[in-house]
């Protein structure tokens, strides 16, 4: 079978035994010999075949879980009865173990403890206890009446069998003619050889002292004792039954409650990705610790990022001409429902993210990279992180209107994002403003990501003609009619600000892109909308702007060289 292991290697072939009530696994048959990996004792495990997985099954004892797969759902239908089969053998969880293994509860003699039975131990409200301890002394009672009746009756059978005898000796000497004694000296005839009254009343000793009339009384009241005691403790039994089975209905109730609690506990846990084992997404309450969500996060990231350089290396890219409206279009906000909160997100961020890095807002500098550098502020929210991240960043000949144009295009936004599944346009509010869904790739073990949020591209004119333009592209979350997803739903506030620097040409040549240079400055809020470890969602961070600002700002050099300039 197959087991899984941790979170990176996933499932691995495993040599599981079956033996003394023991379930243990070895790396492979060959290294039987070294010893087992671990086991687990099958008294109290609990199997549970996976409700989808029709080749799983889980195994559990206390906090320690195995999850197996078999190769076809017939072969774990084997695996589970043969473990059932071995747990019966072994005497654990059939009936024979009830009768092997029951309840070493015993009731014991209570003779010594408990005098001669009274009419007060008939009353009612007595325990069963009680009533059961009168048995033993009834009982005990009995077999010495019976002994003693017993050996009356013996005493009278031998005292039959010796006059039987003696009567024949008399018999046999009375043809003889001779008078006989008995060894007592009494005569047993008269004189004149008459056989009347040969049989007197016969004394043996064990005989005289029984009374038997006595004896019989006491018999009867010991009997009619019995039965008075086994109908109290019939009633005591009925009257328990119904009890129990009222406490039995109250249980089962209250099981019937707990069973509709826990499943939609499990469906709420289900929706939210709340689950531990493989099937495992990203939750507070999960046992997986940061060291392996972050093991894990990495490994996910790393094969994304080999399938995309296959994916380029494999296809040739489509070098499409899209037209590029003029920068009139971009410089009015429009009249649409969302215009005056555009106007706000703009006005705040030519207000505070343009701002220097230094004072007191505490911006830390982690990663530096060239003429790129990325800072962050550590925010955490319910413990959630919300890490405002700046990166600032010069890229040689481009212009802030061509590199916002390509950041804000829906049309070649598949030519550059990687971590996009899909997206949608939801609604066109203007030229320059659109609101867009989309749905981000997922990093397992963490739970896939989308977003709803108005896009929204500006040209800010200069107050004086010797500052440049500024170009703007903000995106921030917006409440909209649009269908749920399962997905966990991230908000943003994100901008990219860019503002284009001209070296003035030698002589009369004409500006090339030689002379362009364009500033950049990249700020994003991002609320990833549910629990993550700290640690992993800001190495992640760390890792993955800087790898975007490149991979984008190259693709829009490799789109605008040999172009006219577009300013």
């Amino acid at each position: 079978v197959t087991r899984w292991t941790n979170y990176i290697h996933g499932w691995q072939d495993r040599w599981v035994m079956l033996k003394n009530n023991t379930l243990s696994y070895y790396k492979s048959q060959d290294e039987r010999e070294y010893g087992c990996r671990g086991s687990l004792c099958l008294s109290k495990a609990v199997i549970t075949p996976h409700e989808f997985d029709e080749c799983r099954l889980d195994i559990s004892v206390n906090d320690s879980v195995w999850y197996l797969r078999a190769q076809d759902p017939e072969h774990r239908n084997q695996w589970i009865d043969s473990i059932e089969q071995h747990r019966a053998e072994s005497g654990y969880g059939s009936e024979s173990s009830l009768r092997r293994h029951g309840s070493m509860l015993s009731l014991t003699s209570a003779t010594s403890g408990y005098s001669a039975t009274s009419t007060s131990s008939f009353k009612k409200g007595h325990s069963l206890r009680e009533k059961l301890a009168e048995m033993e002394t009834f009982r005990d009672i009995l077999c010495r009446q019976v002994d003693t009746l017993q050996k009356y009756f013996d005493g009278c059978a031998d005292a039959v069998t010796k006059d039987e005898l003696q009567r024949d000796k008399i018999v046999e000497d009375d043809e003889d003619g001779f008078p006989n004694t008995r060894s007592d000296g009494e005569f047993l005839h008269n004189n004149n050889g008459s056989k009347e009254k040969l049989f007197q009343c016969l004394s043996h000793k064990g005989i005289n002292g029984i009374d038997f009339k006595g004896e019989a009384i006491t018999f009867k009241a010991t009997t009619v004792g019995i039965l008075a005691t086994l109908s109290h403790c019939i009633d005591l039994m009925v009257k328990r039954e119904d009890s129990w089975q009222k406490r039995l209905d109250k249980e089962m109730e209250k099981r019937r409650r707990v069973e509709d609690a826990y499943k939609s506990a499990l469906s709420e846990l289900k929706m939210k990705s709340h689950f531990g084992g493989p099937d495992y997404e990203e939750g507070p309450n999960s046992l997986i610790n940061e060291d392996e969500f972050f093991d894990a996060v990495e490994a996910a990231l790393d094969r994304q990022d080999k399938i995309e350089e296959q994916s380029q290396c494999e296809k040739s890219r489509i070098q499409r001409s899209s037209s590029v409206p003029s920068g009139d279009v971009y410089s009015s906000v429009g009249s649409h429902r969302f215009a005056e909160k555009v106007e706000e997100m703009v006005q705040n961020h030519m207000t505070y993210s343009l701002q220097d890095v230094g004072g007191d807002a505490n911006w830390q500098l982690v990663v530096e990279e060239g003429e790129m550098k990325v800072y962050r502020r550590e925010v955490e929210e319910n413990g959630i992180v919300l890490d405002p991240l700046k990166a600032t960043h010069c890229v040689k000949g481009v212009t802030g209107h061509e590199l916002c144009h390509y950041f804000w295009d829906t049309d070649v936004r598949n030519d550059w994002e990687t971590t996009v599944e899909n997206f949608n346009i939801v609604e066109t509010l203007s030229d320059n403003a659109i609101i867009i869904y989309q749905t981000h790739k997922r990093v397992w073990p963490a739970s896939q990501r989308d977003v709803l949020y108005l896009s929204a591209i500006r040209k800010i004119i200069a107050n004086n003609e010797n500052d440049p333009d500024t170009w703007l592209v903000c995106n921030f979350s917006v409440e909209h009619e649009n269908p749920n997803n399962r997905c966990v739903r991230a908000k943003i506030n994100i901008a990219m600000i860019c503002q284009t620097l001209v070296s003035p040409p030698e002589g009369d040549k004409e500006i090339s892109r030689d002379n362009i240079l364009c500033k950049i400055t990249y700020v994003a809020n991002v609320n990833p909308g549910g629990w993550a470890p700290a640690s992993v969602l800001r190495a992640v961070a760390k890792r993955e702007y800087p790898k975007f600002l490149k991979r984008f700002t190259s693709y829009v050099q490799e789109k605008t060289a040999g172009k006219p300039i577009l300013f």
